[in-house]
């Protein structure tokens, strides 16, 4: 699965641990979500969506 976090954290102008500590989870889990290295939950997807105020299929592409 693809995403596209980094480009709408960045557009709020966050940090990874700014993200991280509004979702309570480490900045390394960001990190991992961004590279493409991790798939989060389905909780803390959601928690991104609406956080980042993104619908949940703009956020995370199916590949």
């Amino acid at each position: 699965m693809k995403n596209r976090v980094k480009e709408f954290r960045k557009q709020l102008k966050l940090t990874q641990e700014e993200l991280a500590q509004e979702l309570g989870v480490t900045r390394q889990t960001i990190n991992a979500i961004e590279n493409n290295k991790y798939n989060p939950t389905l909780e803390l997807a959601l928690k991104m969506s609406r956080f980042l105020d993104v619908p949940i299929e703009v956020l995370f592409i199916l590949a």
